[in-house]
């Protein structure tokens, strides 16, 4: 990998002051929840892969497919034709 795919950028994200505290989290929690729900809604849509996801949350990719079931985004993101693909592998494979 470069050095270059290595570095990391910011992004700031205005929001009302109080929001945190209103959904019972602190500013840090809050920052660390939306970094992680902005990597899984881009995860879910099939923009990012589990790995590029997993670093854009902060976390391992294991930890991060984990969390994933938190908030109810399947942790295998197949699009309908690769699972009927699957299903189809399968079915061969069973004769």
């Amino acid at each position: 990998m470069s050095a270059d795919s290595d570095a990391m950028k910011q992004a700031v994200i205005p929001y009302p002051s109080g929001l945190p505290q209103m959904l019972k989290l602190s500013d840090n929690e809050f920052a660390r929840e939306l970094r992680f729900l902005a990597a899984a809604k881009l995860y879910e849509l099939g923009r990012l892969s589990s790995g590029k996801a997993a670093r854009l949350a902060g976390l391992d990719r294991v930890a991060f497919l984990h969390e994933l079931a938190r908030i109810g985004v399947p942790a295998i993101n197949l699009r309908e034709e690769e699972a009927e693909a699957e299903v189809q592998a399968a079915r061969d494979l069973a004769g």
